[in-house]
């Protein structure tokens, strides 16, 4: 079994990480969230010269998904998403006026993406874990020593809670439950900003180690 290849694509004006995670000795690889600078990211896994076989969505802002339409059209692939943020995906263009941004809507989704279901890349194996609090439909991705968290939990921070469908109380217990059983070695690469680990996290993350007041 190779190595899993995690390629972290910061892009768009809100910087938004997208992720290419690929099983390089079978030259497969999946998108995780293809955001704003659709052409780079797909540049990015034409370099590596891998066959995308699908694209993952952790939840449906529009800075995760306003790629989705060019790489599907450019790939064909299937497109993963939560049944619980189908109505913000079907809210695309109007998340693009939020932002003062004309929007075509989005291709709809392929096949609905389920807590406890399993994925693959290539060799390697990933639990889907619904991970709410940030959008109703938020999952977050668990491989080898690593999870890919969307806007769950970031390096130092947390994910907003104030857009329509936020929840801190849940997005909390989403982080208690499936994020800090996990090992201390974990990576979290996160949505936004540098990857992390569990262990930091758990010690010194003002929003779990009571520091910050949550009201």
């Amino acid at each position: 079994m190779s190595d899993l290849a995690v390629v972290m694509i910061p892009n768009g004006q809100m910087v938004q990480n997208c992720y290419l995670l690929a099983d390089p000795a079978a030259n497969q690889a999946v998108m995780v969230d293809p955001g704003e600078e659709a052409g780079r990211i797909l540049a990015e896994l034409e370099a590596r010269g891998w066959d995308l076989t699908a694209i993952w969505l952790t939840h449906a802002h529009i800075d995760h998904i306003l790629g989705v339409g060019p790489v599907k059209r450019g790939r064909g692939v299937p497109i993963l998403l939560h049944p619980a943020d189908r109505p913000l995906y079907d809210a695309l263009p109007s998340q693009g006026e939020w932002f003062g941004m004309s929007v075509p809507p989005a291709p709809p989704p392929d096949q609905p993406l389920e807590d406890g279901q399993e994925l693959r890349v290539g060799t390697h194996r990933f639990t889907v874990r619904h991970t709410p609090g940030h959008s109703p439909g938020s999952v977050s991705f668990l491989g080898p020593n690593l999870v890919l968290g969307g806007d769950v939990l970031f390096n130092g921070s947390i994910g907003r809670t104030d857009l329509p469908g936020g929840s801190l109380a849940t997005l909390l217990h989403s982080i208690q439950t499936v994020f800090l059983p996990l090992a201390d070695s974990t990576v979290i690469w996160a949505g936004h900003g540098s990857e992390t680990t569990v262990g930091v996290e758990r010690e010194t993350n003002p929003f779990l180690t009571g520091v910050y007041p949550l009201g």
